[in-house]
């Protein structure tokens, strides 16, 4: 994250050590060290929810898409069923006046 060299370091603890002294040196070593790790804890936590959230989003998105294809599709097997039931009932009205047209021919010649 920063880009602190070994030399930088000893230059920082020799001069905390100068400023706070040997006694308390110790302690406030500690304190930073805890502060230090719930910051990390802290920010793993926040990355991890904006992670989370930008799933989420991701999947909310993936939801729209498969319902917007489910819906195109089920139109169209619609469409389909519909052709079909029409051209179902074109094919049997023109049996049925080919079915007329034969009895009719077949009548006359019946009555002879």
């Amino acid at each position: 994250m920063f880009d602190i060299a070994f030399s930088e370091l000893v230059v920082i603890a020799i001069v905390a050590l100068i400023v706070i002294g040997p006694e308390k040196l110790p302690k406030v070593a500690r304190t930073l060290g805890a502060l230090a790790g719930r910051m990390q804890r802290y920010m793993a936590q926040i990355k991890e929810e904006v992670n989370r959230e930008s799933r989420f989003a991701e999947l909310q998105k993936l939801q729209e898409e498969i319902k917007t294809a489910a819906s195109v599709t089920q139109a169209d097997l619609e469409a389909a069923a519909n052709k079909v039931v029409q051209d179902t009932k074109a094919d049997v009205s023109d049996k049925n006046v080919t079915a007329e047209a034969i009895k009719s021919i077949d009548s006359p010649h019946s009555k002879e």
